[in-house]
């Protein structure tokens, strides 16, 4: 590998020296900055939980009219809702509110409520009722016997916001309605949390940066080593990639202690802080993300008479399983000349495969023809809609199209994911699992995509400018991809991006993101030297023992506790932070001791 690394700096004093007592106050200064990482990443925790201390519960509903006070009290407000009260002025008419989201794509009004006259000229009909405030919300009011519409607008609502709508004549005797929404009581700013969040983040990112740059001053760092007396530990994990610490097949000599002496023994750190990356946000999704809808996971289903088949495991399992096989079966040697002189032919990362490039694209193309030919009875051919209210509610039961029909002709209905998440959203009665037969198709082209991510890797080992084409290429390409399959569109694309459906599009844009990541992971960590991928790469390198821990002690302290409020995105989201940075602070203490769980 080309360019300097963490270590480069201490590594060329020691040689110009002629001694190792540099080198050992690099390392020294190199711990020092992983306990200030850490100790600053609990910190960060700490003072969040600080800056966002709950307060007292909002008042919930408590802001309407005097008049009509009594009749909002029974209305509990939960989060990401607002309470909406709702005056009917018209003499004689009866009002039907219709709602929907503007996230629901081509979907049915939903009756929100019925407010009728109140029977009195000088008393308006009244009714409260509690919205959602995640999207834009699309309000239309009718007059109930002519089913007519009397206005329609669309507005965001903020949580725990109390408002009122007015419709009433815009003047006495005339018959031109007017609705007025009017903001009784102000809404609480709900992502405020996350935006201290991330500007607590912003802050710990910016003192790590500070504290390199003093390490890397030799003055500074010469004073850290003597106040630290520790020696460096790099550990024992086996990889084709290299290891820390394992002794060079080739010369014999431990990489732990030439690890700026040759690229060939080193691993890629940015392997292992990709892997930290998606581990952190994995565990924070799965702790509940503070409950906000834009983090939110499925659950899973527990009963044994309907026990779910396909899962997320599941597809991950046949996924390595299916990718592993094909490269045992027609993985080729890496050429002499790639593994001794460091120069491959341009593509040969590709040519060398062609046989499992062939099976990845029948696979694909028997994905396209299933889901675009298969006949699904009551549903248009090539479907990929949600059903339910979705598509003006002309394919209630075809969720999911070829996908869904597949799984439920196979697997029955009862073995599947009872609760979509178009469930919330599209009110689709149909089970539907995003973790079915089909989608594994695609999951395992996406899989191979890492498969060659790690062959441009290895065949291109140390060659920094061949690894940022061929990164770069791919990246380009997949994003070309997604562009030309979604038109650039959320909804109007020939295949949209769709993580329910895995469709080829959501292969293509993560594999391009992925791609983009990984490269600035590499060019960052192992080539620049410039980030070491604390604090993530702790977790990285023992994922499957963080993955583990923390689904079995989710609900134990200290990860989980009692909340003051529990309808409070706030106390949710110190509480999901500070259980994420535990598990980051338990994978470092387990580096630091060598353990480390593999497969």
């Amino acid at each position: 590998m080309t360019g300097a690394r963490p270590w480069a700096a201490a590594t060329r004093r020691a040689k110009e020296r002629g001694g190792s007592e540099a080198v050992a106050g690099g390392m020294s200064a190199a711990r020092a900055a992983g306990w200030a990482g850490v100790t600053l990443l609990l910190a960060a925790s700490v003072l969040s939980a600080a800056l966002l201390a709950p307060d007292a519960a909002p008042g919930r509903g408590a802001a309407a009219p005097q008049a009509d006070l009594d009749k909002t009290r029974h209305v509990e407000l939960k989060m990401d809702q607002a309470l909406l009260l709702i005056h009917n002025e018209l003499h004689e008419t009866n009002l039907t509110i219709y709602w929907r989201s503007e996230r629901c794509y081509c979907c049915l009004f939903q009756i929100l409520v019925n407010v009728t006259w109140s029977g009195k000229a000088r008393r308006p009909g009244f009714a409260a009722i509690p919205v959602c405030t995640q999207h834009r919300s699309i309000l239309q009011v009718n007059a109930t016997l002519e089913d007519k519409e009397v206005c329609r607008f669309e507005y965001k609502f903020g949580e725990f916001g109390n408002y009122s709508l007015v419709v009433k004549h815009t003047h006495n005797g005339s018959d031109e309605v007017t609705c007025d929404l009017v903001v009784n009581k102000n809404p609480v700013d709900s992502d405020l949390p996350v935006s201290v969040m991330f500007l607590v983040g912003l802050a710990l990112v910016v003192a790590v940066s500070f504290l390199r740059l003093l390490l890397s001053l030799e003055d500074f760092s010469n004073w850290i080593s003597k106040a630290i007396n520790s020696q460096e530990t790099d550990h024992l994990i086996n990889s084709e990639l290299g290891s820390p610490s394992r002794i060079d097949p080739l010369t014999g000599v431990s990489q732990s202690a030439t690890r700026s002496l040759s690229a060939s023994g080193h691993r890629l750190r940015c392997l292992d802080t990709f892997r930290g990356i998606a581990l952190v946000i994995m565990v924070f999704v799965n702790y509940g993300g503070g409950k906000y809808w834009y983090f939110k996971h499925s659950s899973w289903n527990v009963s044994w008479d309907k026990l779910r088949i396909p899962g997320v495991l599941q597809r991950l399992g046949v996924t390595y399983f299916v990718v592993a096989v094909l490269e045992l079966l027609f993985a080729k040697p890496m050429p002499e000349n790639c593994a001794l002189e460091r120069s491959c032919p341009s593509l040969r990362d590709i040519t060398s495969s062609w046989p499992q490039w062939l099976l990845i694209l029948i696979l694909e193309s028997l994905w396209l023809g299933l889901t675009f030919l298969l006949p699904v009875p009551g549903c248009p051919t090539g479907y990929l809609g949600p059903g339910g209210i979705g598509d003006l509610g002309k394919y209630t039961n075809c969720t999911g199209g070829a996908a869904g029909y597949i799984d439920r002709f196979l697997l029955g209905s009862e073995h599947l994911y009872q609760h979509p998440s178009s469930a919330v959203l599209y009110h689709t009665d149909m089970a539907y699992d995003p973790e079915g037969i089909l989608g594994t198709i695609n999951s395992i082209v996406m899989a191979f995509f890492g498969v060659q991510a790690g062959k441009i890797l290895l065949y291109y080992k140390g060659e920094t400018k061949d690894i940022f084409i061929r990164f770069t290429a791919w990246f380009l390409i997949l994003g070309l991809i997604s562009v030309i399959l979604t038109k650039f569109s959320e909804n109007e694309g020939f295949i949209p991006v769709n993580k329910n459906l895995w469709s080829l599009s959501y292969v293509t844009t993560l594999s391009t993101f992925a791609f983009f990541i990984l490269l600035v992971l590499y060019l960052v960590v192992d080539v620049k030297g410039l980030w070491t991928g604390v604090p993530f790469f702790y977790p990285g390198m023992n994922s499957i023992l963080v993955y583990v821990g923390h689904e079995v002690f989710e609900n134990y302290f200290p990860f989980h506790w009692k909340l003051e409020d529990n309808q409070s995105h706030k106390e949710h989201l110190i509480q999901n932070t500070v259980a994420t940075a535990l598990w980051v602070l338990i994978a470092y203490v387990l580096y630091k001791k060598k353990i480390f769980w593999k497969i």
